[in-house]
C-alpha cells in the first residue's frame, strides 16, 4: 500500500505533505506531516515516542496533524496544522546530534512547518533544535521563546471545562463537582491546580508513581488508570495519550461531562455519537486543549515578540468558543465533535480561499 493510501482511516485524507526523515549516524527516524496550510504555516509539536512499528508512527502523526489544523482553525489563529514524530525511546536515544539533525529537517521545509514541544520533548530540546532551525517555538525565555506551553494548555482546558459546566449545570464553575483527571504530567497537574482552586474535588490516575505522588500532595484522591473512568464522577478529564474513549470505556462512564487535554480522545469515529446518545457532553479535545497552540502561535507569529499576557487573553476565549460549539451542536442536532469539525472546516474553506487573491509585493 502506498503512503498516499495510508490515510484511508481519516475522513477526508487531505494531507498536503508527509516527509520521512533519517540520519543513520544519530539514529534519527522522523515523520513530519503537514495537514493544511490554508490559514498559514503548519504548527504542531514534536512527539518522541517508542512506536512499535513505523505504521503506528505514521498513523499517529497523520491523526495528530489533522487535529492540529482543526485546533488552530477553531481557535481563530492564522496557522495551519502539522505534527512530527521521532521514533524511539527518548530516555535512551535523545542526543544533541539527533535533535540537531531533526532541526535541519525542519529547516529544510522553509517555514511550511513550525515545531514545538509534545510528549517526550521539552523546552530544552526546542533550544537545541532551534540551533539548526528558525522555525521552532516553545523555546526557553532565555532563547527568546515562550517557555513551556503546558501552562496555557491547562488554562485553556479549564476554560473549556467551565463552559461545559455552564452548558450542563447552568454555572461556569466546577465548585462542588467531582473531577477525575487521567494523567497528571506536564498539563494534567496544572489542570488539577485550577480545579482545586475553583473548589472541585479531584481524583487522579497516572502510570508514573512520581506524578501520582505530586497530585496526592495537593490533596487529590488516587485511583488506578483502569478504575478512574468507571468512578461516579461529574467530569472525566483524559489528559494522557489518545484513544481513552474506547468501546469498553464509554458504556461504563458515569460522568456527565468529558473534557480533557489529551489529543484524539475518541478511539474511532462514531464514539462521539455513543457519548451523545448516553447524554454525556463531550468537549472536542482540540477545542479544549488549544491553549498551548495559542501560546506557541503567539511566539511564532505574534507582533513584537511573544507576550504571555496577550496569549493568556487569547486562551481565555476558549470558554466562548466551547460554548459556541455546544450551541451549534444543539442547533444542528449533531454531537459537539461534529459541530467543531464543521466550524474548523468552514473557516479553513472561507478564510483559506482568500489566499487565492494575489497581493502586490
Amino acid at each position: 500500500m502506498s503512503v498516499f493510501d495510508r490515510t484511508d482511516h481519516l475522513k477526508d485524507a487531505g494531507h498536503e505533505q508527509v516527509v520521512f526523515c533519517q540520519d543513520r549516524v544519530s539514529g534519527l527516524r522522523a515523520i513530519i506531516a503537514i495537514y493544511s496550510t490554508a490559514l498559514g504555516p503548519a504548527l504542531g509539536g514534536t512527539r518522541f515516542y517508542p512506536y512499535p512499528t513505523e505504521a503506528d508512527a505514521l498513523r499517529d502523526v497523520l491523526a495528530l496533524s489533522k487535529a492540529m489544523a482543526y485546533k488552530a482553525a477553531c481557535a481563530g489563529l492564522d496557522l495551519g496544522g502539522g505534527k512530527a514524530v521521532l521514533i524511539g525511546d527518548p530516555a535512551t536515544m535523545k542526543t544533541e546530534a539527533l535533535l540537531r539533525a531533526y532541526g535541519r529537517m525542519v529547516e529544510s521545509l522553509g517555514g511550511r512547518y513550525y515545531t514545538a514541544c509534545d510528549v517526550g520533548t521539552y523546552v530544552q530540546d526546542m533550544d537545541v533544535i532551534g540551533r539548526e532551525s528558525r522555525f521552532v517555538t516553545g523555546r526557553s525565555p532565555a532563547q527568546g521563546g515562550a517557555g513551556d506551553s503546558a501552562v496555557l494548555t491547562a488554562f485553556g482546558v479549564f476554560q473549556a471545562m467551565r463552559a461545559a459546566a455552564q452548558h450542563t449545570w447552568g454555572e461556569p464553575t466546577l465548585a462542588g463537582r467531582r473531577v477525575g483527571v487521567e494523567g497528571v504530567g506536564k498539563v494534567g497537574l496544572h489542570l488539577v491546580e485550577h480545579l482545586l482552586a475553583d473548589g472541585a474535588s479531584v481524583v487522579v490516575s497516572d502510570v508514573a508513581p512520581a506524578a501520582v505522588a505530586r497530585a496526592r500532595a495537593l490533596g487529590c484522591d488516587v485511583a488506578t488508570v483502569a478504575e478512574l473512568p468507571l468512578l461516579p464522577l461529574d467530569v472525566y478529564a483524559p489528559c494522557a495519550l489518545g484513544g481513552s474513549l474506547s468501546d469498553d470505556v464509554v458504556p461504563a462512564l458515569q460522568a456527565k461531562v468529558v473534557c480533557g487535554a489529551a489529543n484524539n480522545q475518541l478511539a474511532h469515529p462514531g464514539v462521539e455519537k455513543v457519548l451523545a446518545d448516553r447524554g454525556i457532553l463531550y468537549t472536542p479535545d482540540y477545542v479544549a486543549n488549544a491553549g498551548g497552540v495559542v501560546q506557541v502561535g503567539d511566539e511564532a507569529i505574534g507582533q513584537g515578540g511573544f507576550s504571555f499576557d496577550r496569549a493568556k487573553a487569547d486562551a481565555t476565549r476558549i470558554f466562548d468558543t466551547t460554548l459556541e460549539v455546544f450551541r451549534l451542536a444543539d442547533a444542528e442536532g449533531v454531537p459537539p465533535a461534529v459541530a467543531a469539525d464543521r466550524t474548523a472546516e468552514r473557516r479553513m474553506a472561507d478564510v483559506g480561499r482568500l489566499r487565492s487573491f494575489l497581493l502586490p509585493g
